[in-house]
């Protein structure tokens, strides 16, 4: 074999905000911050500050493959934490602050966490949970000393300004084995325990460029991205380290999420692209439809951690012109596989044909390579026709879960390739659509009904705010779909209004048995409806006699 004669530089997280500053040292970080105010920092003020917090982790003990914890909102502080924990070979284990406490709990005690990082929002949280917390674990407040707590239950509390103060503003970052761990992001735990996938800083780097060529109509130096994503979950869709690569600014909500808050950073700040989930973007329209107007400047709104229906899709590109961008992947992804970015051609078809392509999972990125396999567990054509669960390989995707010998066993086939948990269809053009979660098919009478069908046809019915349907046990057929409708404010759908409206949109046997109004909807820690909590609730729920209900005949 004749090899290339061309250097071999591994790919490190620090040369991204050493390039960032570098070339782009102008555009940053706009921050709302947990104090009080906005906070305003050049990726040039941010590698200086990045270096000090280098400084002052080596100084206290941090040592390369430690895991250093974060439970923080979007910020510039956690962002600098992004950085300097991976660039001096420890790991960034960021934390969901929404996760229930005793998983939080299990996290850090299953992670082997040294220190722990918090916005003044969650201290209160972390005393609670100091007693089940282990003993020798550090905790540092992310504020400055005229913002410290005073907090009995955690003695030796650190002040992070406090910290990096007087630190030197640059750092000979060391030169790491490229596929050194750099970042730790547990599952939500839907299932049993969560599950933690570990990335290197490889993984990290190439995600970055991928996720900059396929959507590179988000990024550039004269942009700026709005990550309601949040900085705890799997890296903000790698939105840390594909901006500042990009020269890209990003603006950090903080902890406000409202539809105003959002409407209103976005309008004063000019953001170009939004990037969150479907429930934010549906408090954003009601800001938006209440004002007549999208937020100034917003163009882009990339929408992933479950699919935007195509009323969502309808509203943000045809009511008020913002393209929509759908995503799809997960946190063993590093996170994102698809996005619906359209192709020239398809650019130029009717409005209505554009917008079912968007309302699509879309094309895979480069370095992502995906099958469908049959019950049998053989390969199934790319028609857009044959549905199958849906497998995933590439340099960005796990290989297994972090300590969890039982669970990495488990989530690989014979051949190496990642299992979703998906069900799919990839068609001849490459366009993939997820049917539905495994978990989430419901079988009526031997015949599979997807529930994203049924919600995303419930989605566009006058007075459905939110939707989510379920299986529910049933004397004859095994199941029926039931779906749990949130109306819109001040309205009232009625339950034969709504079926109504779908007997005209899908197949006889695929309508629910029957609609229950609820005031919300059960959310995971991820910001996803939770099924698994409908199906308890109504598990008992007792379907009204149908006619025609059940398979199709």
């Amino acid at each position: 074999m004749l090899k290339g004669q061309m250097m071999e530089r591994p790919l490190l997280i620090a040369d991204i905000i050493t390039y960032a500053s570098d070339v782009f040292g102008a555009a940053g970080i706009v921050s709302n911050t947990v104090e009080g105010g906005i906070h305003r920092e050049s990726y040039r003020e941010a590698a200086g500050r990045i270096a000090q917090l280098g400084h002052a982790l080596v100084e206290m003990g941090v040592r390369p493959g430690d895991r250093v914890a974060t439970l923080a909102w979007n910020g510039y502080r956690h962002f600098e934490l992004y950085y300097a924990i991976s660039g001096i070979g420890a790991v960034c284990h960021t934390i969901n602050p929404r996760l229930f406490p005793e998983q939080i709990a299990y996290i850090v005690g299953h992670a082997g966490d040294r220190l722990l990082f918090s916005d003044l929002t969650f201290i209160p949280l972390i005393e609670k949970l100091r007693p089940n917390l282990p003993a020798g674990l550090g905790v540092i407040a992310m504020t400055d000393e005229a913002h410290m707590p005073a907090s009995v239950a955690l003695p030796g509390l650190g002040c992070y300004e406090a910290m990096i103060a007087g630190k030197p503003t640059s750092f000979d970052w060391p030169e790491l084995d490229e596929r050194t761990a750099a970042g730790l992001c547990y599952t939500s735990g839907t299932t049993g325990e969560p599950k933690g996938a570990l990335y290197s800083h490889r993984s990290n780097v190439l995600h970055a460029l991928v996720a900059a060529t396929g959507n590179r109509s988000s990024f550039g130096s004269d942009r700026r991205i709005l990550p309601v994503v949040p900085l705890f979950h799997v890296n903000a869709w790698g939105l840390p380290y594909a901006a500042p690569m990009t020269g890209t600014s990003l603006v950090m909500p903080g902890a406000k999420l409202d539809g105003k808050a959002v409407f209103e950073l976005m309008d004063g700040e000019g953001v170009h692209s939004g990037w969150g989930v479907p429930t934010v973007w549906q408090m954003l329209i009601g800001e938006m439809q209440a004002r007549g107007r999208a937020p100034a400047g917003l163009q882009q709104v990339i929408i992933g951690g479950s699919a935007p229906s195509l009323a969502m899709i309808t509203t943000f590109e045809h009511d008020f012109g913002v393209e929509v961008i759908q995503g799809w992947g997960m946190t063993e992804m590093s996170p994102i596989g698809t996005t619906s970015m359209l192709q020239p051609a398809e650019q130029a078809l009717p409005l209505e044909e554009r917008l079912k392509l968007k309302a699509k999972a879309g094309r895979r990125l480069f370095g992502v390579e995906m099958k469908i396999v049959g019950p049998e567990g053989t390969r199934l054509p790319h028609d857009g026709k044959a549905a199958g669960d849906l497998f995933v390989r590439g340099n960005t995707i796990s290989s297994g879960y972090f300590a969890n010998a039982a669970a990495s066993a488990e989530a690989l086939d014979a051949e190496g390739w990642f299992k979703t948990g998906d069900v799919a269809t990839i068609d001849a053009a490459g366009i993939m659509t997820i049917t539905d979660r495994s978990k989430d098919l419901i079988k009526s009478g031997g015949e599979w009904i997807s529930s994203i069908d049924v919600e995303n046809a419930a989605a566009g019915c006058p007075g459905v705010g939110t939707c989510a349907v379920i299986g529910v046990p049933h004397p004859k057929w095994g199941e029926r779909p039931l779906l749990v409708v949130v109306a819109k404010p001040g309205e009232a759908p009625r339950r034969e209004e709504i079926l109504g409206f779908l007997a005209q949109r899908i197949a006889k046997w695929q309508i629910p048995d029957d609609v229950v109004l609820v005031e919300a909807l059960p959310m995971t820690a991820t910001g996803k409806v939770s099924k698994k909590d409908l199906r308890e609730r109504f598990k008992a729920h007792v379907l009204p006699e149908v006619a025609g209900g059940g398979a199709q005949t």
